[in-house]
């Protein structure tokens, strides 16, 4: 059994419907990717970027060839290749692209897109993009305000996500109220046309921010309408553009594969997915569990939402 939680908040910030503690606090990890890389836009100032591009820079991809494309494609924008790429060298997540890797590289490593935007930001704008890491450089120290204008907090918590950027720290409605406020562009200002390009190259390009079988990719595949980000630590939340209503989970013991059954529940139960949708998404809704070589049971959500 894996316990967890779940908010659901609007765009001004009004937790609508929860499970368990709405307010347990949690690093945003690869969740707040689709926010970092709004910043980055706003820094690079080209609203031209292919949706290839830009989703590949939201993404926690999964290192496969199309993948890998993306991100050089935004690395020879800003003339610059993989060596100046600072997340840490991986290997694919993908398993069959893991088998023909011959060693970790950082492009492969699924952060890279996101750094690549980080770095295209530090080109355009005039910052050194040796140090963008640090949480004293001018990008990221963008990213924290934006962070702040988009869940209303004024006091974040900061570490070093697994990748080497800040992380944010907050309570799991305020990550509710960020999805929220990417699905209502207007409420973050200046930022807007830079979160509506982000969301619409998500949803129009699915496949760049994950990839074969994740959860974030065939989500958003099954239903365009929902911006799905997972992050690390069981973390995984969305942005539901009809309602703007954002969901957040949190597995508390952070096993991975408890958020797919627990997200589209909630979803299911917020009516932003049909019976339909929740069907052709049964790989993450009730995966299996085997034992001896064959199914015998899956994985499934029980919870209800509370509501105010």
């Amino acid at each position: 059994m894996h316990l967890g939680h779940v908010a659901v908040c609007d765009a001004r910030g009004r937790l609508v419907a929860w499970a368990g503690d709405p307010s347990r606090a949690v690093f945003a990890r690869s969740s707040m990717k689709p926010l970092q890389a709004t910043v980055s836009l706003s820094a690079i100032g080209d609203l031209a970027l292919s949706d290839v591009e830009v989703a590949v820079m939201c993404a926690s991809h999964n290192g496969e060839p199309v993948h890998i494309r993306a991100v050089r494609r935004v690395l020879k924008r800003a003339g610059l290749d993989a060596d100046a790429l600072r997340n840490p060298p991986g290997y694919p997540l993908d398993p069959d692209t893991m088998a023909t890797a011959r060693r970790q590289r950082r492009e492969l490593q699924n952060c890279s897109g996101k750094h690549a935007g980080m770095l295209l930001a530090c080109v355009r704008a005039g910052w050194d993009p040796a140090t963008y890491l640090r949480a004293s450089h001018p990008l990221q120290r963008r990213i924290t305000r934006a962070v702040s204008r988009a869940t209303g907090r004024t006091h974040l918590t900061m570490g070093v996500d697994g990748c080497g950027v800040p992380v944010h720290g907050m309570p799991l409605r305020s990550m509710a109220t960020l999805f929220a406020r990417l699905a209502r562009p207007e409420r973050l200002g200046d930022l807007a046309p830079f979160a509506d390009h982000a969301v619409r190259a998500m949803r129009a390009q699915p496949y760049l921010v994950a990839g074969k079988e994740r959860l974030d990719t065939d989500l958003m595949t099954a239903c365009p309408d929902v911006v799905a980000k997972e992050g690390a630590e069981a973390l995984s939340c969305a942005a539901v553009l009809p309602s703007g209503l954002g969901v957040a989970v949190k597995i508390e013991d952070g096993g991975w594969r408890a958020t797919g059954p627990a997200l589209i529940h909630a979803l299911r139960q917020i009516d932003a997915l049909t019976d339909a949708q929740v069907s052709a998404l049964a790989a993450h809704a009730a995966p299996p569990v085997r034992g001896g070589g064959r199914r015998v049971g899956e994985m499934a959500a029980v919870f209800a939402l509370q509501r105010r």
